[in-house]
């Protein structure tokens, strides 16, 4: 299978009126792995950046807090989750019902297109690891991807709770407690680190350290939502 004409092909005929010939006049100018190979180098690019201004903010240099990520230009309708796990159900049959992907154009595929790009690295982790030949519905597939997701969450809690020295159980009630709410409550931050018997210097540089790996975290869980109170922290 061509990876251009069902990832990119699709994406051309969604937003715009062409014929075969102008098609195949594009194609010829720029093949459509390549625009994939463009967009997926964009895209990576602009996570960096935004991330940066993210976290530094005015800090940033002047060049990167001007930047403006237009990242619905590298969207589609078409490839949401559903889309994604019905290509992987479909292609891991014996007899797919389509023309069968690789993981590779799978992946390539998720990382040319920003509908999914929160899910990006748990999604390429995920298929990296299924078994290509293992005919998986996609309710399968879709119960192992969010027994996956949970693994994976619990063990990056874990090693940050070993990082900073608390125990797991207590980083965990912590977390829950600020998702259940929605809300960022500073004093609960001081009950947490309370054990570790800290002067207020000492304190104020653990919770900093802490918080710089834990904002992440809780927005990945927040998706997309509004923690109040979390921004004096990012």
């Amino acid at each position: 299978m061509h990876l251009g004409k069902m990832g990119m092909g699709g994406c051309l005929h969604q937003y715009t009126d062409i014929d075969e010939a102008q098609q195949a006049q594009i194609e010829a100018i720029l093949p459509a792995d390549t625009l994939q190979e463009f967009r997926s180098t964009y895209l990576e690019t602009a996570k960096q950046l935004r991330k940066i201004q993210q976290k530094e903010g005015d800090q940033a240099p002047p060049d990167i807090q001007q930047l403006d990520f237009e990242f619905v230009l590298f969207a589609s309708a078409v490839i949401d989750y559903d889309y994604i796990m019905s290509l992987i159900a479909d292609s891991t049959q014996k007899k797919p019902a389509r023309q069968k992907m690789t993981k590779a154009q799978v992946i390539s595929l998720l990382s040319a297109n920003a509908n999914l790009m929160d899910e990006q690295e748990d999604l390429t982790d995920y298929i990296t690891g299924l078994d290509w030949n293992s005919g998986q519905d996609v309710e399968t597939l879709r119960k192992g991807y969010e027994a996956f997701v949970q693994e994976k969450n619990e063990k990056e809690l874990a090693a940050l709770a070993h990082k900073h020295g608390l125990p797991t159980a207590d980083l965990k009630a912590f977390i829950e407690t600020i998702m259940n709410r929605m809300i960022f409550d500073g004093e609960k931050l001081t009950d947490l680190l309370a054990p570790l018997e800290l002067g207020w210097k000492q304190r104020r540089v653990k919770e900093l350290a802490l918080m710089e790996d834990l904002v992440p975290q809780l927005k990945k869980i927040a998706q997309g939502r509004d923690i109040s109170g979390l921004a004096a922290y990012e």
